[in-house]
């Protein structure tokens, strides 16, 4: 059995090359960028008015003019126009292009028009209300980065660019595999002695999250019928996420099969809780690497977050920030275990808190839905105490 830390460390040690692809901008939200993006003009393109009112020369009429002529108007998508008199105005709208000879925008609330003629009211700073070529940014400027998660703030970032094509980091073909005679599907009746599949259903929807469309699978706890199903799962995914099947009973078959198919066993069994039978093996020949987890809810659940997931940002060389969260309650955490433990986060004086979930070990599900994350305590001799800073994973 080997510690938390070991476990992690051989897990990054085996990342995919899972390379890039191009897709077009509407299918990349929730992909990560593979290549950076450059503005390709000036940001704005152009001296933009932001206020609905009239465009002046602030030398030629502030103090000088007590009435200014209206000599045209200037809206957004129309070409720049230029102001003739140099003491009359042009009407603006927000959008339009600044007129040339002007280089002052007063909006509509501050004046009085009659007569096609304009009456100033309240004080005016020369330059006021424009939003200057280039202000935001210059042609050629990088503007977002590689690795950056694509939302929709950067869609439109990118469609002001044009780009309606994007080169993403490529998601990799996963399954996720559920063993066990016990299983029934969502919309049966359980007898007595059953339970309906979960796991395989949050792994999924875990995996779509990071726009993966994964796959699923389910194996009786019959060695026969998993080695013919782990089979074909490794030829034809990058990544198989099991559920089951890695304990110590006389049913658990997986770690047997998978020596059989040629998988490379690099650990069995962390030091940890929950999650303590977790295998992990890569089939060198079809290039798969597989992660297979206990099947307790809770159990995977962690070990998803605790290892696929910085795996996978491993894979796609993208850092993950470590998180760190204030202890609301006092500890003790005793070796040999790195324990993870369900918390409820919120905010206090600018400091994430966290506060343990009560739940009922590895195998309650429900308690799932009341966690925002796990904090990871090493074993240690001194307990944790309130107050203290700790490392946070967050689940949502």
């Amino acid at each position: 059995m080997i510690t938390f830390k070991e476990a992690l460390q051989k897990v990054l040690e085996h990342p995919l090359n899972l390379g890039s692809e191009h897709v077009p901008l509407m299918d990349s939200m929730g992909r990560y960028l593979d290549e950076p993006i450059y503005a390709d003009r000036n940001f704005p393109p152009f001296d933009r008015v932001t206020k609905d009112g009239i465009a002046i020369q602030f030398d030629a009429v502030i103090g000088k003019v007590e009435t200014l002529r209206i000599e045209n108007i200037a809206s957004a998508g129309m070409a720049q126009c230029t102001l003739q008199d140099e003491t009359a105005c042009i009407e603006v709208m927000t959008g339009a292009v600044l007129p040339k000879h002007t280089d002052t925008v007063i909006m509509y609330e501050h004046l009085t028009i009659e007569n096609n003629r304009v009456t100033i009211n309240e004080t005016v700073t020369k330059g006021q209300n424009i939003h200057y070529e280039g202000s935001d940014e210059s042609k050629g400027t990088q503007i977002l980065s590689k690795g950056t998660k694509i939302t929709p703030a950067e869609i439109g970032v990118m469609a002001s660019v044009g780009k309606s094509n994007v080169l993403v980091k490529k998601v990799p073909r996963v399954c996720s595999i559920a063993t066990g005679n016990e299983l029934v599907d969502v919309d049966v009746l359980p007898e007595p002695h059953q339970i309906r599949k979960s796991n395989s259903f949050t792994m999924v929807s875990a995996l779509s999250d990071l726009r993966i469309e994964g796959s699923s699978l389910h194996l009786l706890d019959e060695k026969k019928s998993i080695e013919d199903g782990l089979s074909s799962a490794l030829r034809e995914n990058d990544v198989l996420l099991l559920s089951g099947g890695v304990s110590k009973g006389k049913f658990d078959f997986i770690p047997e099969v998978m020596e059989t198919l040629g998988v490379e066993q690099l650990f069995h069994r962390v030091a940890q809780r929950p999650g303590k039978p977790f295998w992990f093996g890569v089939h060198k020949e079809f290039n798969t690497v597989i992660f297979s987890f206990p099947g307790n809810p809770v159990s995977t659940f962690a070990n998803y977050h605790l290892y696929f997931l910085p795996w996978l940002f491993r894979s796609w060389g993208i850092k993950i920030e470590n998180q760190y969260a204030q202890m609301t309650v006092e500890l003790d955490i005793k070796p040999p275990l790195t324990r993870f433990i369900q918390v409820r986060t919120h905010w206090l004086d600018s400091c994430l808190q966290v506060t343990p979930v009560v739940e009922n070990g590895s195998g309650d599900l429900t308690s799932l839905s009341r966690a925002d994350g796990f904090i990871c305590l090493e074993p240690r001799d001194l307990k944790y105490t309130k107050g203290e800073l700790v490392s946070f994973i967050s689940t949502r």
